[in-house]
């Protein structure tokens, strides 16, 4: 094991990661990123980003994560190309441990492990990301101005999304396995009043439909679980929005977290309730979700790192 005791160190290599990673590498912290097991996180199957701040014509996610970790290297960050399994905050310094079986020693440490999309597991739901099937409407909804999506869902999410969706699509087809949803009565309402969303219930996906040569979406078969019977909706998009799983696990058993696993941080800080545990991007945010956000936190978490240990070095 190497006895090196690291300043800061950031588990995740997203938009909240490396960020952090920047902001602490300018404060002379010698940060050290452990990447995980997606390196650049959700923009790296994110065909195109228009919505972040300085590429008015548009930047690719793996581009876009290509320049953020650029910028965290310049600054000093360290990359250790691996998967951290577990984090020791029993004892100080923190001891995170890798796959590879390696220990990495820290003073502080960063949770930005971000939040994986549940997709309803369908070979064509991987095969055609970023080729019209997505998980994020916020993100990739423009995309669809006057065109026709598909969303399947049946909570508070699949609702936003289909409502939100809306303001792009000339058509929402909401596909839903049960005859009855589960969300709020409010986003419920909001979603059956709307004239540009047709509910499809009692369905579900059996397969996403493109065009012969893998290059975009037309469609959507689905089943109905009553009767049986199978039919093709002709669409150009499609959003799975069964809600996300925050990518957890290797703290959720020595960090508070909320009912759904996402993690906790004190009002006002992105400290955990481990002193010196700090937190960042879609790993504790259940409501944006977006890179800007996440790269703010990371700004964030990075300062509360720094802050942190000063208080340390006069205590």
């Amino acid at each position: 094991m190497d006895n090196t005791i690291h300043s800061v160190v950031i588990i995740g290599s997203g938009p909240a990661g490396l960020t952090a990673a920047i902001y602490a590498g300018r404060a002379n912290l010698h940060p050290v990123v452990i990447d995980g097991m997606q390196p650049g996180g959700q923009l790296m199957i994110t065909t195109d980003v228009e919505n972040y701040p300085g590429f008015p014509e548009g930047i690719t996610g793996p581009e876009l994560m290509d320049l953020f970790r650029k910028q965290a290297t310049r600054f000093g960050t360290t990359f250790i190309e691996d998967e951290a399994t577990s984090v020791d905050v029993t004892q100080k310094p923190f001891h995170i441990n890798l796959g590879s079986g390696d220990v990495v020693l820290a003073k502080t440490v960063i949770i930005a492990s971000g939040a994986s999309a549940q997709w309803l597991g369908l070979e064509s739901e991987k095969r055609l990301q970023g080729k019209g099937v997505s998980a994020c409407a916020t993100c990739d909804g423009f995309f669809y101005r006057g065109k026709v999506v598909a969303v399947v869902g049946g909570g508070d999410t699949a609702m936003e999304e289909a409502s939100y969706l809306t303001h792009h699509a000339s058509k929402v087809y909401l596909i839903h396995r049960r005859d009855a949803f589960r969300a709020s009565k409010i986003m419920q309402d909001r979603v059956l009043s709307n004239p540009k969303i047709e509910v499809v219930w009692n369905s579900i996906v059996e397969d996403i439909l493109d065009d012969g040569a893998g290059k975009f979406v037309t469609g959507v078969r689905v089943k109905n679980v009553k009767t049986g019977e199978v039919k093709d909706i002709s669409c150009d998009g499609y959003f799975v929005a069964i809600g996300h799983k925050p990518n957890t696990n290797i703290v959720r058993d020595v960090l508070k977290t909320d009912g759904s696993g996402y993690l906790l941080h004190v009002p006002d800080s992105s400290e955990t309730d481990i002193p010196g545990v700090f937190v960042a991007g879609d790993v504790h945010d259940n409501r944006y979700r977006q890179a800007i956000t996440a790269a703010g936190a990371g700004c964030r978490a990075a300062i509360d790192a720094e802050r942190w240990l000063e208080t340390q070095a006069h205590a």
